[in-house]
């Protein structure tokens, strides 16, 4: 597929790619990273082509990618993808309380699959302080067959995930260990290993803010859910805080899951 296709929906959602957030995620937040003994903690982005609409609330940064289309009039700009980055932090974060990470930014921006070093005393842990990204087609083709999506619910309105906190620094550690493991599997290729770290990414969640998964306002059964999953495949986790879709790490058929399209560049970038 060249490059520049224009899928058919584009001409209703903009152009601007999605992103998926693998392991690791809330390591991109300063008031986790902070309390991280071993920095740098990782988490890992993918970059995914808008080739159909994902719901709202849902963990896919459709917020920002909808600052992102009326800021840039629904294409990325041809300019560094860290100004782009910083650009689009800035404006939607624009008198926040609670910023949104720049997690979000970097996966929409960046093309394929990126690993993401944050460390509190770099840039105050609010950006990476390095980004390494895997933009080979067959590691991409892969990871397209064995990440299966199921939609679960969006996140109920009045719901917050940083009502309770624990950063314990020995799960923060973990949590920040999480991104670099999954990185190195998608590197690999290998399946368990890819599962085993979504696995303890969401054990991480579950121990360091407990609202990711039980919280007054949902009325899924978040952990029961994600416990039939990882029990009968490699591994599972949810695509954000409150549900959204569900990741499940399988070589065969999940029923009812549908794939992705990574978006690449055949070229790896590496940026610090």
């Amino acid at each position: 597929m060249k490059s520049n296709y224009k899928w058919p929906i584009a001409d209703v959602i903009g152009s601007i790619p999605y992103r998926l957030a693998l392991a690791g995620g809330w390591i991109d937040q300063p008031l986790v990273s902070r309390h991280n003994p071993k920095p740098p903690g990782s988490m890992v982005v993918v970059g995914l082509e808008p080739a159909f609409r994902f719901m709202d609330r849902s963990g896919l940064a459709t917020g920002t990618r909808a600052i992102a289309t009326k800021l840039w009039r629904g294409k990325l700009p041809k300019r560094l993808p860290a100004e782009l980055v910083r650009e689009l932090y800035e404006r939607e974060n624009q008198g926040r309380a609670e910023p949104s990470g720049s997690q979000d930014m970097v996966g929409l921006i960046y093309p394929g699959i990126n690993r993401l070093d944050y460390d509190f005393a770099a840039n105050g842990g609010v950006f990476p302080a390095h980004i390494e990204s895997l933009n080979d087609p067959r590691t991409a083709r892969w990871l397209e067959r064995v990440i299966q999506v199921l939609p679960v619910a969006p996140r109920p309105e009045g719901y917050n995930p940083l009502g309770q906190k624990n950063l314990e620094p020995k799960w923060v550690a973990r949590l920040g260990q999480t991104g670099k493991d999954c990185f190195e599997a998608i590197r690999h290729r290998d399946l368990r290993g890819l599962g085993a770290s979504l696995n303890e990414c969401m054990t991480c969640w579950e121990k360091l803010l407990p609202h990711t998964v039980r919280h007054p306002t949902l009325t899924v059964d978040l952990p029961a859910l994600l416990r039939v999953y990882q029990s009968r495949y490699a591994g599972a986790m949810f695509s954000g805080c409150g549900g959204g879709y569900l990741f499940v790490v399988s070589e065969e058929p999940v029923p009812g899951a549908f794939s992705v399209k990574v978006r690449t560049k055949l070229k790896a970038l590496n940026h610090r």
